[in-house]
């Protein structure tokens, strides 16, 4: 049995470089990858690891010519190296900040479906008063988003929730709000009615997002409290193919108004209003603890170009 003592900054061992090595085999699980990842020569990184090996007097890593696992010293060190870690960056960034110069990095999440926001507009005007800040760009929906922010993996992220569920354990601004309608194919009976109620939709086959999702919830919950049901034959997050089902004539779907494409003579989808059909409001969240001076000015940014 051993224990390892809980790691400090502060210590005189510490080596931040060895520990990014760590990380970076622990999280390529390989260390011809890891090498590469951190653009080092596999034999220092090795090397390097080796020495806080010896050091530490335990093995962070078990080895074969195939395979490259964390020992239990090695899961319990991780943790504490990532931390130490971003607590390094984080000084580097406040120390800037403090200058009056943003660094860091701006890592920013979408749902599929964002229409409050042109957010490459806003990407665009952010690079060009902070060019030295890295941004990164992720798709996903708005839980997995929300709980990225409470995790510190994402700084600033657009939510689309039912009209009921406000965003939890963040900070938020509400930007808006949209009635869904329903999109369906030009082929499509309905496309004779001018507006429609969702009585009208009780036999239709939908495309939609998977069930459990707050994209979802919105159109599930509007079709409980109307006593419908309906039937969900495509779940997807991707909604080019579910912009396809539909111009195949495959299924309807119901969408924010300002993201459903626009009725014209010549288009192959037509979006037909929903007299009592439920609304999604959005949200720009980020950390409600100590958010990053990039964050901080991205957030400064849209506040001053609510137009965006």
């Amino acid at each position: 049995m051993f224990v390892i003592a809980p790691i400090s900054c502060h210590d005189q061992w510490m080596d931040l470089q060895g520990m990014r090595y760590v990380v970076a085999v622990a999280e390529e699980a390989n260390f011809t990858r890891a090498a590469a990842k951190c653009f080092v020569a596999q034999s220092a990184l090795s090397h390097r690891i080796k020495a806080m090996e010896k050091e530490l007097s335990v093995a962070l890593f078990s080895r074969t010519s195939r395979r490259v696992e964390l020992t239990a010293a090695g899961t319990a060190f991780i943790s504490a190296a990532r931390a130490c870690l971003l607590a390094a960056e984080r000084a580097v960034v406040d120390a800037a900040a403090a200058a009056g110069h943003t660094r860091g990095r701006l890592r920013v999440g979408v749902i599929p479906t964002v229409t409050a926001i042109d957010i490459p507009a806003a990407l665009k005007t952010f690079h060009r008063a902070h060019p030295q800040v890295p941004i990164a760009l992720q798709m996903a929906g708005s839980e997995e988003l929300e709980a990225s922010i409470i995790r510190g993996d994402m700084d600033i992220a657009l939510l689309g929730l039912p009209e009921n569920r406000d965003p939890h354990g963040v900070a938020w601004r509400q930007l808006g709000s949209d009635r869904l309608v329903a999109v369906v194919s030009r082929d499509h009976a309905l496309t004779h009615f001018r507006e429609i109620t969702l009585s009208d939709l009780a036999q239709e086959t939908f495309a939609d997002f998977p069930a459990g999702t707050p994209a979802r919830a919105e159109s599930d919950q509007a079709f409980a409290a109307a006593g419908i049901q309906r039937e969900v034959a495509f779940e997807s997050t991707a909604i080019g193919l579910t912009i396809d089902l539909i111009r195949q004539n495959l299924a309807i779907a119901l969408l924010p108004s300002k993201f459903a494409p626009q009725n014209s003579r010549n288009s192959a989808l037509i979006s037909l209003p929903i007299s009592d059909g439920p609304s999604r409001v959005e949200y720009l969240t980020w950390s409600n603890f100590n958010p990053s001076p990039a964050s901080q000015a991205f957030l400064a940014l849209v506040t001053e170009n609510v137009d965006l």
